[in-house]
Parts: structure tokens; C-alpha cells; sequence
């Protein structure tokens, strides 16, 4: 179930409406659903522990070589991602999360391939919190991954935290699932159903995670946001850091969309369905 919490007319890419207790439920619905993802197949971690990779090809082919790199996952969840780049030879890598048992997870998966804390490490923190938690100035490369913005009431606010954490010559580095895909009917993506421009907050209580549909949860409220790709990058823009390049990909990770199919390691719309953007990336460097 989903509600729409309207709000007053406020500049483009600000804030909108923040429900009350919006972060603490959150949290509790996160902090609940980390044991899930921990034990379940869908981030298999003793696949993971084997393969020590679970990056997308195109965000290794274009952030290009960590090696030597130090670089800060936000929003790292169980640290999978985050440590995939020290796999692929970052010199350090550092997650931050909201959820202490995502964090917690991290660090024992980190513990598990063999990295220590001065190789990897893993910190708590409120990501608008990030500058004065992470354990260093700045860092070569911040990385966001997908399914993490949504999660954000302020997005301007957003920008401005990982632009202070690229260090001189460095870049930040986002993959997220295109806007356009929050407008579109469930079933087949072909009609527009919902306004692409609203930043009211989504309140939905469902139960279940994207991990497992039928886990029975307990904390099932939660609170989203819509971000469009004009003000993700006006508020990157905005900070002072160049935008090298946005682009554009059909394929998602999961089944957006009830047709979708799977083909080369991707779920992807039946070959005969218009291609439309499922995901964007974007890079942009500090001089």
C-alpha cells in the first residue's frame, strides 16, 4: 500500500514532504531485513565469497581502474559492492550505512575474504552525516549504487555531502534506476500511470523485501522519494563538480516490470517491447 504525503510548492530538487519519523522507519524496516539478505540467495553470499565480485560491467568499465585508489561506498548496505573494489585493487575501501546490522554484516563479510579494517572498513553513519564519520578528508573515488537516492528526502543535500568527499583530481561515481521507470504501469511499462515530476513522499507498508516477497517482516513502513535525472544532476552540477558524462543503459537487476525477461545476466523487456532507459550512470570529477 502506498500513500502520497503532498506538500507546499518548494524550489525544484529540494526537499518535500518528510513525514515524521521517516528515518526511524527506515531504519527499523532496513535493520529488520539484513538477516534476510545475509541468509537468502538473492545476494548469495557464498557465491560471493567465492567469486569476491558482484559489480555490473558497466560500472567497472566506467570508473575504470581502482587500483592504488581509496574509495567511499555511501549507502554500502551489506558491503558487497564496497568490496568488489578492494577486490578490483583499491588500496582502501570504506562503507557507510544507516542500518548498525548492515554495517555489521559488512565487516564480517570483509573479515571472511581477509581484509582488515586499514583495508576495508565499515562505519554507522546517517549519510548526510558522512563528512564527519568517515575516517578520511577525502577520498579518489565515492561511489553511490543503485537503489540508494530514493531513500533521501533532499537530494541538493545529498550532493553537496559526496562532492566534499572527492579529493582533488578524484570523481564521484553513481549507478541508479532511472526515474522514468517510477511512472510507467507495473505490468508492462508501456503506460504512463504516475506524474514523473511529483516529490511528494511515498509512504508504503508492505511486507516482504525485494530479497524474499513472502519473508514475513514486522516493520513494513517505510518512506521514499522521487529524484529526477534533471535534479540529481543540477544538484551534482551545483556543488562545482564537472559532469563527464550521463549515461543511459535497458537492462535492470531485478523484475521491474512483470514482462520482463532475463538474458545475459540481466532482466531486460521482451525484444519486441520499446527500449526505454532502466538505469543511468553518471561521472563527475573535482579538478
Amino acid at each position: 500500500m502506498n500513500v502520497s504525503v503532498p506538500s507546499p510548492s518548494v524550489p525544484e530538487g529540494s526537499a518535500r514532504s518528510v513525514p515524521e519519523g521517516w528515518r526511524e522507519d527506515n531504519r527499523a524496516m532496513w535493520d529488520e531485513r539484513v538477516p534476510l539478505h545475509v541468509a537468502g540467495s538473492f545476494y548469495d553470499l557464498d557465491g560471493f565469497r567465492a567469486r569476491r565480485d558482484g559489480l555490473r560491467d558497466f560500472e567497472t568499465a566506467e570508473v575504470g581502474d581502482v587500483t592504488g585508489k581509496s574509495l567511499l561506498h555511501l549507502q554500502c548496505h551489506i558491503g558487497t559492492d564496497t568490496l568488489s573494489w578492494a577486490h578490483r585493487g583499491a588500496a582502501r575501501v570504506v562503507g557507510l550505512d544507516f542500518s548498525a546490522p548492515a554495517v555489521e554484516a559488512a565487516r564480517a563479510l570483509a573479515a571472511d575474504l581477509g581484509y582488515g579494517p586499514d583495508r576495508a572498513a565499515f562505519v554507522t553513519s546517517d549519510v548526510y552525516d558522512a563528512a564527519t564519520a568517515v575516517p578520511e578528508p577525502s577520498y579518489d573515488i565515492v561511489y553511490t549504487g543503485l537503489g540508494a537516492l530514493c531513500w533521501l528526502p533532499d537530494i541538493r543535500r545529498w550532493a553537496e555531502t559526496a562532492a566534499s568527499l572527492v579529493a582533488p583530481g578524484g570523481f564521484l561515481y553513481l549507478a541508479e534506476f532511472h526515474p522514468l521507470t517510477e511512472s510507467l504501469d507495473d505490468e508492462t511499462g508501456s503506460r504512463v500511470v504516475r506524474d514523473y515530476f511529483s516529490r511528494d513522499a511515498q509512504v508504503w507498508d508492505e511486507p516482504g523485501t525485494y530479497a524474499d516477497l513472502d519473508a514475513v517482516t514486522v516493520h513494513n513502513r517505510s518512506v521514499e522519494w522521487q529524484h529526477t535525472l534533471g535534479d540529481v544532476v543540477s544538484a551534482l552540477a551545483a556543488t562545482g563538480l564537472r559532469i563527464e558524462f550521463l549515461h543511459e543503459h535497458d537492462v535492470s537487476l531485478f523484475p521491474r516490470f512483470k514482462n520482463f525477461e532475463v538474458r545475459d545476466g540481466y532482466h531486460r523487456f521482451p525484444a519486441d517491447h520499446p527500449r526505454i532507459p532502466l538505469i543511468y550512470s553518471l561521472r563527475a570529477s573535482k579538478g
